[in-house]
């Protein structure tokens, strides 16, 4: 993965370049493999972000939302998934990893995540424009 490609995906998914490599790395996984994988999630947060927004806390920085979540929302929605190898639990790593990041980033966050909290991050604006 190259600096370009990391700051594209940054744009797309609301997770950073270096959060990505890093968990590709973790996850002893082929970097391509995990974009895949987090393009397919991003697109089905899309659709639940209005969810998640009445009923979890969360920042937006950048334009991006972060959400403070239990294991039990990641559980449910990979669930709907088949993924094979390490790709789900590093899809979980790298949102909580950038949802921390983000929280510690806001004022209005609190980036200590309890031991059964993970962290969801959708990289569109889904703050309400006034």
């Amino acid at each position: 993965m190259t600096a370009s490609d990391s700051e594209s995906t940054a744009d797309r998914f609301g997770l950073s370049g270096a959060v990505i490599e890093r968990t590709a790395g973790k996850a002893e996984m082929d970097p391509e493999e995990l974009l895949g994988t987090l393009e397919i999630i991003h697109a089905e947060l899309i659709g639940r972000h209005s969810n998640l927004e009445r009923e979890r806390e969360y920042v937006t920085v950048d334009g991006v939302r972060a959400y403070r979540v239990d294991e039990a929302v990641w559980d449910e929605f990979l669930g709907e998934f088949d993924f094979e190898g390490p790709a789900e639990s590093a899809t979980r790593y790298a949102h909580t990893e950038q949802a921390k990041l983000m929280f510690a980033a806001s004022v209005e966050g609190d980036d200590n995540f309890d031991s059964d909290e993970e962290g969801v991050v959708i990289g569109i604006d889904t703050a309400e424009q006034f």
